[in-house]
């Protein structure tokens, strides 16, 4: 499929991307409210995506599975305020893309609240297809898929695994998405993938040389020190930063030390 040929408002600021391939590395990042998405704005990143991840990292709870439409769609509204001209990549939640009707369905939904793509777990090539040709661009994502998982670990290593995957990448890139995540791979696999297709691959602990990576903001951050996959990098304590900054605050509090003249009205 020619996904040249697709019509959408979207499509220029989501096809841009795909034109990144072999030029230069693709950054995203997850994203779930307004000021985050003016600081990404700011920094000038490449692709947001509200990503399912919100059910642990802002929900609380242990997988991505009990995530909603609605509650999603809550976020990528929000994120959308925020963005200015960053596309913005809405994770579609599991079940709300069981066939090819529903999932356009919900992926004009989330189209109506500001993304300007979808993305999608797992080997769905007819699906795919069938959004792009209704205009709506689409993100596949292939290895490790959270909404399904039995437990977190590599995927890729034997050999039917391996050739299964390559298969599945050139099959969705078939179908017409315009970008790959791979999620949880051997490096030397993700090499092969990338080489294998021309839409752009953006790993998450999918090695080196994939044309992009992507993290959950949250762990970027190091807001939660008892989280530390191999594959991530932190780039602050925002958890020791912020734990600090509330003790301040109390201990100010308790000894009425603020507010202080400063930080009142005459």
């Amino acid at each position: 499929m020619d996904i040249s040929n697709t019509s959408s408002k979207h499509e220029h600021k989501i096809y841009m991307i795909r034109k990144l391939k072999h030029k230069e590395k693709i950054v995203m990042l997850t994203c779930y409210d307004f000021q985050m998405a003016k600081i990404f704005s700011s920094v000038g990143i490449d692709i947001i995506l509200v990503g399912d991840s919100l059910g642990m990292v802002f929900q609380g709870d242990s997988t991505t599975k009990n995530v909603t439409m609605k509650q999603i769609l809550y976020h990528v509204h929000a994120v959308s305020k925020g963005a200015g001209e960053i596309p913005i990549v809405g994770d579609m939640p599991i079940h709300s893309y069981k066939n090819k009707e529903i999932a356009l369905e919900n992926a004009q939904r989330f189209i109506d609240a500001g993304a300007d793509a979808v993305k999608l777990e797992g080997h769905f090539p007819e699906t795919i297809e069938y959004l792009v040709e209704n205009s709506i661009p689409v993100q596949g994502h292939i290895g490790l898929l959270p909404q399904t998982y039995e437990s977190f670990k590599v995927v890729g290593r034997k050999a039917e695994e391996r050739e299964r995957l390559l298969a599945e990448a050139k099959d969705i890139e078939q179908a017409g998405a315009f970008t790959l995540v791979l999620e949880s791979i051997p490096e030397q696999l993700g090499k092969e993938i990338t080489e294998s297709i021309e839409i752009p691959t953006i790993g998450i602990g999918a090695g080196r040389f994939c044309d992009g990576q992507v993290l959950v903001i949250n762990d970027l951050l190091g807001m939660d020190p008892a989280f530390h996959p191999k594959f991530v990098k932190r780039y602050a304590n925002l958890f020791e930063i912020i734990s600090q900054s509330v003790s301040a605050f109390k201990q100010d509090v308790k000894n009425n030390t603020y507010p202080d003249k400063e930080h009142v009205y005459e």
